[in-house]
Protein backbone atom coordinates (compact mmCIF):
# COMPACT_ATOMS: atom_id res chain seq x y z
CA UNK A 1 0.00 0.00 0.00
CA UNK A 2 1.19 3.14 -1.27
CA UNK A 3 0.23 6.78 0.30
CA UNK A 4 1.01 10.30 0.20
CA UNK A 5 2.75 11.78 2.98
CA UNK A 6 3.72 15.14 3.34
CA UNK A 7 5.08 15.99 -0.08
CA UNK A 8 5.75 12.31 -1.50
CA UNK A 9 4.53 8.76 -2.18
CA UNK A 10 5.52 6.57 0.46
CA UNK A 11 4.77 2.84 1.39
CA UNK A 12 2.31 3.07 4.03
CA UNK A 13 4.69 0.55 6.36
CA UNK A 14 7.83 3.05 6.38
CA UNK A 15 5.67 6.28 6.91
CA UNK A 16 5.91 7.95 10.03
CA UNK A 17 3.82 10.35 12.05
CA UNK A 18 5.29 11.89 15.13
CA UNK A 19 4.21 11.33 18.48
CA UNK A 20 4.10 14.74 19.04
CA UNK A 21 1.70 15.38 15.90
CA UNK A 22 -1.13 17.58 17.18
CA UNK A 23 -3.53 15.54 15.67
CA UNK A 24 -2.99 12.66 17.09
CA UNK A 25 -2.06 14.31 21.42
CA UNK A 26 -5.11 16.40 21.10
CA UNK A 27 -7.44 15.86 17.92
CA UNK A 28 -6.08 19.23 15.98
CA UNK A 29 -6.95 18.44 12.26
CA UNK A 30 -9.61 18.13 10.12
CA UNK A 31 -10.69 15.24 7.41
CA UNK A 32 -12.20 14.49 3.99
CA UNK A 33 -13.56 10.77 2.94
CA UNK A 34 -14.45 10.28 -0.37
CA UNK A 35 -15.53 7.60 -2.26
CA UNK A 36 -13.24 6.49 -5.39
CA UNK A 37 -14.74 4.14 -7.80
CA UNK A 38 -11.91 2.61 -10.21
CA UNK A 39 -9.28 4.95 -9.89
CA UNK A 40 -11.77 8.02 -9.64
CA UNK A 41 -12.75 10.15 -6.97
CA UNK A 42 -16.05 11.51 -6.66
CA UNK A 43 -17.23 15.06 -5.77
CA UNK A 44 -13.57 15.79 -5.09
CA UNK A 45 -13.96 20.00 -5.85
CA UNK A 46 -16.76 19.73 -3.39
CA UNK A 47 -14.40 17.69 -0.64
CA UNK A 48 -11.80 19.87 -0.88
CA UNK A 49 -13.76 23.41 -0.31
CA UNK A 50 -15.19 22.03 2.74
CA UNK A 51 -11.23 20.73 3.87
CA UNK A 52 -10.79 24.59 3.18
CA UNK A 53 -13.75 25.41 5.35
CA UNK A 54 -12.80 23.05 8.06
CA UNK A 55 -8.99 24.14 8.07
CA UNK A 56 -9.99 28.20 8.71
CA UNK A 57 -12.88 26.66 11.21
CA UNK A 58 -9.82 25.08 13.41
CA UNK A 59 -7.18 28.31 12.74
CA UNK A 60 -4.98 26.10 10.57
CA UNK A 61 -3.05 27.23 7.43
CA UNK A 62 -5.08 27.35 4.66
CA UNK A 63 -4.23 23.59 2.62
CA UNK A 64 -2.58 23.76 -0.86
CA UNK A 65 -5.76 22.18 -3.21
CA UNK A 66 -3.65 21.35 -6.19
CA UNK A 67 -0.62 19.87 -3.43
CA UNK A 68 -3.95 17.46 -2.81
CA UNK A 69 -5.09 16.63 -5.64
CA UNK A 70 -1.93 16.11 -6.99
CA UNK A 71 -1.92 13.79 -4.53
CA UNK A 72 -5.00 12.02 -4.58
CA UNK A 73 -3.99 11.29 -8.34
CA UNK A 74 -1.20 9.65 -7.12
CA UNK A 75 -2.48 7.42 -4.44
CA UNK A 76 -5.49 6.03 -6.65
CA UNK A 77 -2.75 5.43 -9.72
CA UNK A 78 -0.21 3.91 -7.27
CA UNK A 79 -3.02 1.33 -5.29
CA UNK A 80 -5.80 0.21 -8.06
CA UNK A 81 -9.07 -0.97 -6.90
CA UNK A 82 -12.72 -1.47 -8.00
CA UNK A 83 -14.00 0.40 -4.97
CA UNK A 84 -11.68 2.26 -2.09
CA UNK A 85 -12.41 4.46 1.03
CA UNK A 86 -10.04 7.98 -0.03
CA UNK A 87 -9.05 9.71 3.54
CA UNK A 88 -7.57 13.32 3.01
CA UNK A 89 -6.56 14.34 6.55
CA UNK A 90 -4.87 17.31 7.81
CA UNK A 91 -3.47 18.68 11.40
CA UNK A 92 -1.44 20.89 13.09
CA UNK A 93 1.61 18.90 12.92
CA UNK A 94 4.33 18.83 15.81
CA UNK A 95 3.59 21.11 18.27
CA UNK A 96 3.90 21.13 22.70
CA UNK A 97 2.31 18.21 24.50
CA UNK A 98 -0.99 20.06 24.84
CA UNK A 99 -3.28 22.57 23.46
CA UNK A 100 -0.59 25.29 21.93
CA UNK A 101 0.58 24.85 18.32
CA UNK A 102 3.58 24.28 17.29
CA UNK A 103 5.21 26.75 14.69
CA UNK A 104 5.64 23.78 12.03
CA UNK A 105 3.88 23.05 9.12
CA UNK A 106 1.02 20.66 8.90
CA UNK A 107 0.65 17.10 8.73
CA UNK A 108 -0.90 16.18 5.22
CA UNK A 109 -1.57 12.19 4.72
CA UNK A 110 -3.76 10.87 1.78
CA UNK A 111 -4.12 6.97 1.92
CA UNK A 112 -6.61 4.65 0.09
CA UNK A 113 -8.19 1.06 1.62
CA UNK A 114 -10.39 -0.99 -0.43
CA UNK A 115 -14.35 -0.90 1.13
CA UNK A 116 -17.43 -2.82 0.05
CA UNK A 117 -20.72 -0.95 -0.83
CA UNK A 118 -23.25 -0.64 1.91
CA UNK A 119 -26.39 -2.23 2.14
CA UNK A 120 -29.77 -0.59 0.65
CA UNK A 121 -30.76 -0.46 3.69
CA UNK A 122 -29.45 -0.70 7.89
CA UNK A 123 -30.71 -0.75 11.70
CA UNK A 124 -30.18 2.68 13.72
CA UNK A 125 -30.78 3.86 16.96
CA UNK A 126 -30.85 7.03 18.78
CA UNK A 127 -28.51 7.89 21.50
CA UNK A 128 -28.40 9.82 24.86
CA UNK A 129 -25.72 12.27 23.94
CA UNK A 130 -26.15 15.62 22.43
CA UNK A 131 -24.39 17.54 19.44
CA UNK A 132 -23.09 20.73 20.78
CA UNK A 133 -24.67 23.46 17.72
CA UNK A 134 -23.12 26.00 19.42
CA UNK A 135 -19.53 24.43 19.66
CA UNK A 136 -16.05 25.64 18.19
CA UNK A 137 -15.82 22.34 16.22
CA UNK A 138 -19.94 22.42 14.91
CA UNK A 139 -20.45 21.41 11.09
CA UNK A 140 -16.08 21.46 11.20
CA UNK A 141 -15.12 17.70 10.17
CA UNK A 142 -12.66 17.53 12.66
CA UNK A 143 -10.10 14.47 13.33
CA UNK A 144 -11.65 14.81 17.25
CA UNK A 145 -14.43 11.58 16.74
CA UNK A 146 -14.12 10.06 20.11
CA UNK A 147 -17.84 11.06 20.38
CA UNK A 148 -18.54 9.25 17.17
CA UNK A 149 -16.38 6.64 18.34
CA UNK A 150 -18.45 5.59 21.48
CA UNK A 151 -22.02 6.21 20.11
CA UNK A 152 -21.28 3.83 16.96
CA UNK A 153 -20.33 1.42 19.66
CA UNK A 154 -23.37 1.41 21.64
CA UNK A 155 -25.11 1.34 17.77
CA UNK A 156 -22.96 -1.71 16.64
CA UNK A 157 -24.15 -3.47 20.50
CA UNK A 158 -27.52 -3.50 19.60
CA UNK A 159 -26.93 -5.00 16.26
CA UNK A 160 -27.13 -1.63 14.15
CA UNK A 161 -25.26 -0.08 11.77
CA UNK A 162 -25.85 3.85 13.01
CA UNK A 163 -26.36 6.14 15.90
CA UNK A 164 -28.69 9.08 15.82
CA UNK A 165 -27.96 12.13 17.85
CA UNK A 166 -30.14 15.65 18.88
CA UNK A 167 -28.64 18.56 19.48
CA UNK A 168 -28.34 20.61 22.86
CA UNK A 169 -32.02 22.06 22.15
CA UNK A 170 -33.88 18.55 21.56
CA UNK A 171 -33.74 19.10 17.74
CA UNK A 172 -32.28 16.63 15.02
CA UNK A 173 -29.55 17.05 14.07
CA UNK A 174 -27.11 14.08 12.44
CA UNK A 175 -25.59 10.64 12.66
CA UNK A 176 -21.87 9.46 13.73
CA UNK A 177 -20.99 9.62 10.11
CA UNK A 178 -24.06 10.37 7.89
CA UNK A 179 -26.87 13.08 7.77
CA UNK A 180 -30.41 11.96 8.49
CA UNK A 181 -33.41 12.72 5.91
CA UNK A 182 -37.04 11.95 6.82
CA UNK A 183 -40.30 11.85 4.85
CA UNK A 184 -42.98 13.06 6.74
CA UNK A 185 -46.89 13.76 4.37
CA UNK A 186 -44.68 12.36 1.07
CA UNK A 187 -41.96 15.18 1.49
CA UNK A 188 -38.94 15.05 1.91
CA UNK A 189 -36.91 17.13 5.09
CA UNK A 190 -33.21 17.36 6.87
CA UNK A 191 -32.50 19.46 9.51
CA UNK A 192 -30.43 22.55 8.73
CA UNK A 193 -26.58 23.03 9.31
CA UNK A 194 -27.60 25.48 11.80
CA UNK A 195 -28.59 22.47 13.75
CA UNK A 196 -24.88 21.52 14.06
CA UNK A 197 -24.77 18.72 11.62
CA UNK A 198 -21.92 18.39 9.74
CA UNK A 199 -22.73 19.70 5.81
CA UNK A 200 -22.25 16.82 4.26
CA UNK A 201 -21.31 16.23 0.58
CA UNK A 202 -23.84 13.75 -0.26
CA UNK A 203 -26.50 15.64 1.98
CA UNK A 204 -26.13 19.05 -0.55
CA UNK A 205 -26.39 16.66 -3.00
CA UNK A 206 -29.74 15.10 -2.29
CA UNK A 207 -31.12 18.61 -1.27
CA UNK A 208 -30.06 19.91 -4.85
CA UNK A 209 -31.08 16.82 -6.78
CA UNK A 210 -34.44 15.74 -4.82
CA UNK A 211 -35.21 18.73 -3.44
CA UNK A 212 -35.50 18.01 -0.06
CA UNK A 213 -36.45 20.92 2.52
CA UNK A 214 -34.13 22.09 5.55
CA UNK A 215 -36.44 22.20 8.54
CA UNK A 216 -35.94 22.35 11.82
CA UNK A 217 -36.74 18.85 12.92
CA UNK A 218 -37.78 17.75 17.06
CA UNK A 219 -36.00 15.07 17.76
CA UNK A 220 -39.35 12.52 17.99
CA UNK A 221 -39.85 13.25 14.78
CA UNK A 222 -38.28 10.07 13.92
CA UNK A 223 -41.20 8.26 16.19
CA UNK A 224 -43.90 9.21 13.48
CA UNK A 225 -41.54 9.52 9.92
CA UNK A 226 -42.83 7.67 7.11
CA UNK A 227 -39.14 6.70 5.70
CA UNK A 228 -36.06 7.90 7.08
CA UNK A 229 -32.55 7.57 5.27
CA UNK A 230 -28.95 8.71 5.97
CA UNK A 231 -26.15 10.15 3.24
CA UNK A 232 -22.70 10.02 3.87
CA UNK A 233 -20.04 9.65 0.93
CA UNK A 234 -19.89 5.93 1.60
CA UNK A 235 -23.27 5.30 2.08
CA UNK A 236 -24.83 7.48 -0.91
CA UNK A 237 -28.44 7.04 0.06
CA UNK A 238 -29.47 4.33 2.48
CA UNK A 239 -32.82 3.90 4.00
CA UNK A 240 -33.34 2.97 7.56
CA UNK A 241 -35.23 -0.08 7.78
CA UNK A 242 -35.53 -0.26 11.44
CA UNK A 243 -35.15 2.42 14.12
CA UNK A 244 -34.73 1.67 18.22
CA UNK A 245 -36.23 -1.52 17.14
CA UNK A 246 -39.71 0.47 15.37
CA UNK A 247 -39.65 -1.42 11.77
CA UNK A 248 -40.00 0.75 9.11
CA UNK A 249 -41.74 -1.45 6.88
CA UNK A 250 -40.96 -1.78 2.89
CA UNK A 251 -37.82 0.02 3.11
CA UNK A 252 -36.63 1.78 1.22
CA UNK A 253 -39.65 3.22 0.54
CA UNK A 254 -40.87 5.20 -2.18
CA UNK A 255 -39.44 8.76 -1.88
CA UNK A 256 -36.26 6.77 -0.48
CA UNK A 257 -35.95 4.63 -3.35
CA UNK A 258 -36.68 8.00 -5.40
CA UNK A 259 -33.97 9.74 -4.04
CA UNK A 260 -31.17 6.72 -4.42
CA UNK A 261 -32.06 6.37 -8.23
CA UNK A 262 -32.25 10.32 -8.69
CA UNK A 263 -28.47 10.71 -6.73
CA UNK A 264 -27.00 7.50 -8.73
CA UNK A 265 -28.42 9.17 -12.12
CA UNK A 266 -26.52 12.39 -11.71
CA UNK A 267 -23.40 10.67 -9.42
CA UNK A 268 -23.11 8.78 -12.70
CA UNK A 269 -23.35 11.29 -15.20
CA UNK A 270 -20.66 13.87 -13.10
CA UNK A 271 -18.00 12.59 -11.11
CA UNK A 272 -17.57 16.09 -9.75
CA UNK A 273 -20.50 18.18 -9.59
Amino acid sequence: MRIWFNGALRDADSAQVSVFDHGLTVGDGVFETLKATDGRAFALTRHLARLGAGARGLGLPEPDADEIRRACAAVLEANPMPLGRLRITYTGGVAPLGSDRGAVTPTLVVALVPTSPHADSTAAVTVPWTRNERGALAGLKSTSYAENVVALARAREQGAGEALFANTVGALCEGTGSNVFVVLDGELHTPPVSSGCLPGITRALVVEWAGAKETDLPFDVLDRAEEIFLTSSLRDVQAVHTLDGRQLPGAPGPVTAKAMRIFDEHATADLDP
